[in-house]
């Protein structure tokens, strides 16, 4: 019994090093993604069997400690590493890094929604600012999904009521404009030329999450609030809306790098050190069974 449970709980830790390389590999295979974000994987124990349970102190004999023998190990946690990567400068007038908290509001094309009745927790985020706008004007990201904030009303102020993809002005004749010098400030106002005129085509919002290591990973870019990741609030950086104190839009102290994208957080240095501790506890798991064989071989061979 004891010789298979031997060889049970270094089964149990050859697949939790698997996993864990799993982990490694991926890190490393994203070291140059843009906006990657790294994880790591946690162990935990296994349960255990008592031998022996443990006693308490007589008047005349002294308590023993529990014998208990565990059954290897098995995957406690893969955490995200949601850490501001540093830059990279790419020169692209649209391409956005957010530098400190925040995640940008993408998802498909609706008519907006408001934040007083509506929730946003099933929009995508994303820390990947590589934007354009498409032919019909939508301000989008590099698949095509919608890019949301705050438009701004007949009195030039912006709506902090709705939240809506932001989208190129049109014309008195419902065409389009054609805006030239567009360009995106550190507080994520969007502006282009239109002949002398300066049209403000919108203010690119943020989401606020109560727990980012909580967000659930979509693929790509993209991940979404949900269970432990609490729920989804709009917000902008700089205090761009400013005066409206009851809008209940979330002030980041973070701030937008015009020109730049989010390198990947993953540290090469330490990826290659965690690929050598797994690679060392994965072969000595693999020892484990090797020397459980041919104990058992020897028992096997004492019967004949």
């Amino acid at each position: 019994m004891a010789l298979t449970g031997a060889m049970s709980a270094a089964i149990s830790g050859l697949k939790t090093h698997m996993e864990a390389l799993n982990v490694v590999g991926n890190n490393i295979a994203n070291v140059n993604t843009y906006g990657y974000k790294s994880q790591r994987t946690t162990f935990k124990e296994s349960m255990y069997s008592s031998l022996r349970a443990s006693t308490g102190g007589t008047a005349t004999m002294g308590g023993t400690n529990a014998s208990q023998i565990g059954y290897g190990c098995s995957v406690g946690t893969i955490d995200m590493n949601m850490k501001t990567g540093t830059y990279a400068i790419t020169d692209r007038t649209l391409d956005v890094m957010i530098d400190g908290d925040g995640f940008l509001i993408t998802g498909n094309i609706t008519d907006g929604y408001d934040l007083a009745t509506e929730s946003i927790d099933g929009l995508q985020l994303s820390r990947l600012g590589n934007l354009d706008f498409d032919n019909n004007g939508y301000l989008v990201d590099g698949n095509g999904n919608v890019i949301y904030g705050f438009a701004q009303d007949d009195q030039l102020d912006y709506d902090t009521d709705t939240l809506v993809p932001l989208k190129k002005p049109t014309d008195d004749n419902g065409d389009i404009m054609a805006l030239t010098n567009i360009n995106i400030s550190t507080k994520g106002e969007i502006t282009g030329s239109f002949g002398d005129q300066i049209i403000t085509i919108g203010c690119v919002a943020m989401a606020y999450v109560d727990n980012p290591n909580g967000l659930t990973h979509l693929g790509g870019p993209y991940y979404q609030a949900g269970g432990n990741a609490g729920g989804v609030r709009a917000g902008t950086v700089g205090n761009v809306i400013g005066a409206d104190e009851d809008s209940g839009i979330v002030n980041f102290n973070s701030s937008f790098v015009p020109g730049a994208l989010e390198m990947s957080n993953a540290d090469i240095s330490n990826e290659f050190a965690d690929l050598i501790t797994t690679q060392r506890g994965f072969q000595a798991n693999t020892k484990i069974i090797t020397v459980t064989d041919e104990m058992l071989s020897d028992l096997v061979s004492m019967k004949r």
